[in-house]
């Protein structure tokens, strides 16, 4: 089927957060830092009707879907990726994202860039699947969110940083479980995680101050073998939030004997790609 428009998003992982609660899904969201990764999510837009696929198969992402709803987008969306779902990496705010970014393309309908990163944050939120991906998605790099909600509400700032990771994922974890019942220790441990960054903003310390945040929120006792094994090795590891996933910068986890992924740091975020000159595939 004929494409009319594809986006890219980076994956993305969190390395500590708040959770926001406002009013509305426009004032929600998390105050916290992550990475935004270069493997991350395809998303094309087709001439013909049709439901939202990944590698070929439906599958239901219901941020996506709201963003479909609300653009009044009835064609098939596409959704290509290497990273797994509920791992940690962002998958499903990549997915509504580049849905908002090609769908308002396909339809021949511009709108501001900010406004359709709004739509894809408020969908995301009233999805329970994410908090805070889809603005750090659309910025690139290392990302600190410094105040919660949509573009127009929200803040965001950026740490220079480059080079690579290693990733290694064990399995996945439901993110709208966690964000959606008690909150304050989790919430109070990235207070604390968000000062450190901000009073000593460099990549090391989004490192030290991520570790620390996984421990002091109870969220890393699923890879917590992993974190040590890679101490012992020398090297420095964190968990990526929401899911069983560990990160490392400097080598730790082969180091440590994981077999791993090394992951190129995406320095740009979400962004609208051109069409093949076939206009086929994903």
């Amino acid at each position: 089927m004929t494409v009319r428009a594809r986006a890219f998003v980076p994956g993305h992982v969190t390395g500590f957060f708040t959770v926001e609660r406002g009013p509305d899904p426009a004032h929600t969201g998390s105050r916290g830092a992550g990475l935004a990764l270069a493997s991350g999510v395809t998303v094309a837009v087709r001439e013909a009707s049709g439901p939202i696929t990944l590698d070929g198969e439906p599958i239901d992402i219901a941020a996506a879907e709201q963003v479909r709803q609300a653009l009044g987008l009835d064609r098939a969306v596409a959704v290509a990726t290497d990273l797994p779902l509920g791992a940690g990496f962002g998958v499903s705010g990549a997915v509504a994202l580049g849905t908002a970014l090609a769908g308002a393309a396909a339809l021949d309908c511009p709108r501001p860039r900010s406004e359709l990163v709004g739509l894809a944050h408020r969908a995301e939120v009233a999805a329970g699947t994410g908090l805070g991906d889809v603005v750090a998605q659309a910025t690139g790099g290392l990302v600190v969110r410094t105040a919660a909600g949509e573009p127009s509400i929200g803040r965001v700032d950026a740490i220079p940083v480059a080079g690579s990771v290693e990733v290694f994922s064990r399995g996945e974890r439901s993110t709208a479980d966690i964000v959606g019942g008690e909150t304050d220790r989790l919430s109070a441990a990235g207070e604390r995680a968000l000062a450190t960054l901000l009073d000593d903003p460099r990549p090391a310390t989004f490192y030290r101050a991520s570790r620390r945040f996984g421990t002091a929120a109870g969220l890393d006792h699923p890879v917590a073998d992993v974190l040590a094994d890679v101490e012992r090795a020398g090297g420095t590891a964190i968990v990526a939030m929401l899911g069983e996933t560990v990160i490392s910068p400097d080598g730790g986890l082969s180091a440590a004997g994981y077999d791993v992924r090394r992951v190129q740091i995406d320095p740009a975020g979400a962004a609208l790609r051109e069409v093949p000159d076939d206009r086929d595939g994903a």
